[in-house]
């Protein structure tokens, strides 16, 4: 638990949020959002001056995606920026179109936009949209599954994230308890699975 210092100045907020929908033509939208403010009144470059909490980045993406993590639309859209140039960073984002949300994610969000091709919060946006498909589609999945009575399979497509955090550690209870089969499993030294 942190320890609040009452003597604290709050200067700079940054709030990231995503969500999801399951639309009725049986797609889903993945959208996320960005926000920057400041708890001071600030001289922007080219907006002039912007009274505390006006955002000096707020950017917004919307990936519609099928039940393979198939990017089917990006849309995005940018109410506030630092210069009005920043606003030509949302047409490398339709190269997203037909790519697969998975493993690769990253170098294809690179490969599409990366550099002064494309935009730094637009692209921290989209790392964590990734994420938050999988935490969508699965999961609802799993859950019309118990309400149809169903099972609710702890491997989920895409498997569980194993090895690669502490609560799916090979060695650790919840891998033991839910995925006994990779239990004490260590990846080979060379990095290739044997």
């Amino acid at each position: 638990m942190f320890t609040e210092d009452p003597g604290r100045i709050p200067v700079h907020q940054r709030d990231v949020s995503y969500r999801s929908f399951l639309r009725p033509d049986g797609l889903w939208d993945i959208e996320g959002t960005l926000i920057d403010t400041k708890a001071y009144d600030q001289a922007a470059i080219e907006r002039g001056l912007l009274p505390a909490g006006t955002p000096i980045h707020h950017m917004r993406i919307r990936l519609t995606i099928d039940e393979s993590f198939t990017v089917r639309s990006a849309q995005v859209d940018m109410p506030a920026t630092p210069f009005g140039e920043c606003q030509g960073a949302t047409s490398p984002l339709q190269q997203l179109a037909g790519q697969r949300i998975g493993g690769g994610w990253r170098k294809i969000i690179s490969e599409a936009m990366g550099g002064d091709r494309g935009c730094t919060h637009i692209r921290e946006l989209l790392f964590g949209m990734g994420t938050a498909a999988f935490q969508t589609v699965g999961r609802y999945r799993a859950h019309q599954r118990t309400l149809a009575g169903e099972p609710d399979p702890v491997m989920l497509k895409p498997r569980p994230p194993l090895g690669e955090c502490l609560g799916w550690a090979f060695d650790g209870g919840p891998v033991q308890r839910y995925q006994p089969q990779f239990f004490g499993w260590r990846p080979a030294a060379d990095g290739v699975d044997g």
